[in-house]
């Protein structure tokens, strides 16, 4: 008698709630322009442009022996000082290569990055990529910048 009042009140609860947020779920992924993301910090919108951060000295094409040498300037007075982060991703979304510079800070007005360092990478298979730069600051808010390049 008490297995049965244990599956009624805790076993048919979860199944019913299982099914409910299914129900919901599948409502709200039938509207236009909805998807599900289930890692919000990586967005897959492709291409964007965020005018607090930008790529200086991105070319649209490189050879395979020339080096990709790019500085990020940051426009946003809030980051003065976090972490930056730039990555290469090959078409097929894998990691060619990753910088990490950590404790960036910077003066006002002096806002290339990285600084003291300098991110030069040589990409030797042709094909076209994609670059992206992260700065997070120590608050962690998050500013990132994409740009697309190709090797020949």
């Amino acid at each position: 008698m008490v297995t049965t009042k244990v599956f009624l009140v805790f076993g048919l609860t979860v199944i019913l709630s299982i099914i409910f947020g299914s129900a919901v779920m599948s409502n709200i992924l039938q509207e236009p322009n909805r998807e599900l993301n289930m890692w919000p910090m990586s967005s897959s919108e492709g291409s964007s442009y965020n005018t607090a951060i930008e790529i200086v000295g991105l070319s649209n094409q490189y050879s395979t022996s020339e080096p990709v040498d790019i500085k990020i300037n940051v426009h946003d007075n809030s980051f003065d000082c976090g972490d930056l982060y730039i990555t290469i991703y090959s078409s097929g979304k894998n990691a060619v290569t990753q910088g990490g510079y950590f404790e960036q800070c910077f003066e006002q007005g002096n806002y290339l990055l990285p600084l003291g360092d300098t991110f030069s990478e040589i990409i030797d298979t042709p094909g076209s990529y994609e670059i992206v730069a992260e700065m997070i600051s120590k608050e962690l808010k998050n500013i990132s910048i994409r740009g697309i390049f190709t090797v020949k």
